[in-house]
């Protein structure tokens, strides 16, 4: 059977691995991207069908190429954003195989690179990119069992309110998902509780900015590392409805039953924590610190930007956070439907080589894996606060696309003849670290 030979492979084919393409590309960098289905195709069948992207459109695309047709300060819907990436890889060029799944990476014995077994055959690659990212498997609590006569769908499953059962419905998870999908629940006339945990709140705009710009110039943006303990806060912000800031006594008011952190469940009742207020008071918090930053930079800077002071006026407490419900008999309060809007988790199980810690999550230094030769991309935090967004993986993969040159320069070198012989003085070598 023959074998397929690459110098690099990437293994993906969303927004990470074709900004990996297009890096690679432009470097003169032999390599083939496979992707199991289309090209980006979580955009198009692993959302929800209102969608839209969550930073405006002069922000959320790479550097090269605007959205075509679209205002620059709109929200692109998911069916745009996936024409973007296929619109984009056709620009360059980029060799792009679809409908063809990796099955297993391992090293090579006794030689450098890695032997890469598909469904379309088996091909050696002197690099591999992992260009996944980190959300293979969405994550549902084992909370609630599956017997227990309600239907349960992860948000990845969810696409839109006629998709349920009739009666009520309860979303966990206060992040963007949770929070846009409990928003459009209610707004179809649903009866929806919203389980709230930690998160932070960003305003979605301030002073006639929105809050992808003031991380930027606030410097936000280059934080490299979270603080500890807020390693798994969600971020409540939405693009939806032109963009708008997440406030959770406005949801109340607009008749969803705001509840704690969902707990455990027994004989049809749902527990929540009695952290309510606290979450909201914290989400508060973050937000009234980032109109504080936002305010001494304009002050700072002499900026003309206006005041807005009705940004900190916050309505009352509704009695849903005053008087919190802390269980719910589901059949009693006509729950159907329980919404996870509660992660996904990383699946490298095909990734058979040494670059993971012991706890099995990639070991890394900006992509570049602890096994040389294999590279992760897409993850968050990978190299800072912007890596989950599709402008910083393109800036990721530019990284990450350099060091595979450095590297392939370091595999490259022959000593001179000069340097070979035993008589003769030895000269520098050289290294072409800066093209192939």
């Amino acid at each position: 059977m023959s074998v397929e030979t690459v110098d690099t492979l990437v293994v993906g084919g969303g927004q990470a691995g074709v900004a990996m393409s297009e890096h690679l590309t432009r470097r003169g960098l032999q390599h083939l991207v496979l992707e199991r289905a289309r090209i980006a195709e979580r955009w198009r069948t692993g959302r929800w069908d209102s969608l839209v992207a969550n930073g405006p459109a002069w922000h959320d695309r790479f550097p090269s190429m605007e959205f075509a047709g679209i205002d620059g300060d709109a929200f692109v819907p998911k069916d745009k954003v996936a024409e973007y990436f296929e619109t984009y890889v056709a620009r360059f060029g980029g060799p792009v195989r679809c409908g063809v799944t990796v099955n297993n990476v391992e090293k090579l014995a006794g030689r450098p690179g890695f032997r890469v077994t598909t469904s379309g055959g088996t091909i050696e690659a002197q690099n591999v990119v992992a260009a996944t990212g980190a959300f293979q498997n969405p994550v549902i609590p084992p909370i609630v069992p599956e017997d227990s006569g309600v239907t349960q769908l992860h948000s990845s499953a969810y696409r839109n309110p006629e998709q349920l059962p009739s009666g009520a419905a309860l979303v966990v998870g206060s992040g963007s998902s949770g929070v846009q999908i409990a928003d459009e629940l209610a707004r179809a006339g649903r009866q929806v509780y919203l389980s709230v945990g930690p998160h932070d709140r960003p305003p979605r705009f301030y002073r006639g900015r929105d809050f992808v710009w003031w991380l930027g110039v606030l410097g936000k943006w280059d934080v490299q590392a979270q603080a500890p303990g807020t390693e798994h806060v969600t971020i409540a912000v939405s693009g939806a409805h032109g963009g708008e800031t997440i406030d959770f006594r406005r949801l109340a008011a607009n008749g969803i039953t705001l509840v704690g952190r969902t707990e455990s469940f027994d004989a049809g009742v749902l527990t929540f924590a009695p952290d309510l207020a606290e979450n909201i008071r914290r989400g508060d918090e973050n937000y009234l610190a980032l109109l504080e930053e936002a305010d001494a930079f304009i002050a700072r800077n002499g900026l003309d930007l206006p005041e807005e002071p009705e940004a900190r006026h916050f309505a009352a407490d509704p009695a849903c956070v005053t008087d919190p419900v802390l269980n719910i008999d589901l059949k009693r309060a006509g729950v159907t439907a329980i919404i996870w809007a509660t992660g996904f988790s990383s699946d490298y199980s095909w990734l058979k080589v040494d670059a993971f810690d012991g706890s099995g999550r990639p070991d890394h230094q900006r992509g570049v894996a602890s096994e040389p030769g294999i590279y992760f991309l897409g993850l968050p935090w990978l190299s800072g606060r912007g890596s989950s967004f599709i402008w910083g993986v393109w800036h990721d993969a530019k990284y990450i696309a350099d060091h595979i040159v450095t590297r392939r320069g370091y595999m490259s070198y022959r000593p001179s003849a000069e340097h070979d012989s035993e008589t003769s003085p030895a000269p520098a070598g050289r290294v072409a670290l800066s093209g192939t």
